[in-house]
């Protein structure tokens, strides 16, 4: 059972953080009410992020079409 839990806890650590998205949203003038009314990005996936959960690689694609910006300037990988 130690085994297990020890390998959940391993599974469930964050290792994509959305920290360099809300630097570059704040930079480019963009809100999350812009996103949500201007661009149609849909209020769920904002909430995702917030949360620091998933996004499909479409939508990283879609903000670095709004942003015009690289996919670095997303998301970032933490060890």
């Amino acid at each position: 059972m130690t085994i297990v839990k020890y390998m959940t806890i391993k599974y469930n650590k964050i290792m994509i953080i959305y920290r360099p998205f809300w630097d570059t949203m704040r930079s480019r003038g963009e809100t999350t009410y812009s996103l949500i009314y201007k661009h149609g990005i849909s209020s769920a996936t904002i909430d995702r992020m917030k949360k620091g959960k998933g996004i499909s690689t479409a939508k990283i694609d879609d903000f670095c079409r709004i942003l015009n910006c690289k996919v670095e300037d997303i998301i970032e990988y933490v060890k």
